[in-house]
């Protein structure tokens, strides 16, 4: 018998189970959008899809960023064993 815990996502099935929510949630979005009426302040918030691909972009951003900020706030491993 092994001591180490078993988790929900060491199971393929679960992590196959999650990203098809995240699949069905994606195109519920997608379909609310015929339907529900947006308050808009800016011109471009008109065009389909809108708030999706300007979320995209910025999780992409973000993690580039994250990534070159990471050179430059970074320590070494011993830096707290000094």
């Amino acid at each position: 018998m092994s001591d180490q815990k078993k988790h929900m996502f060491d199971d393929p099935k679960n992590v196959k189970r999650v990203i098809g929510a995240l699949f069905v949630v994606c195109g519920l979005s997608i379909v609310a959008e015929f339907f529900i009426y947006r308050h808009i302040d800016h011109p471009w918030e008109v065009l389909f899809g809108f708030y999706g691909v300007y979320g995209f972009f910025a999780c992409v951003i973000l993690v580039l960023v994250a990534k070159e900020m990471r050179k430059v706030v970074m320590r070494k491993e011993d830096y707290y064993d000094k």
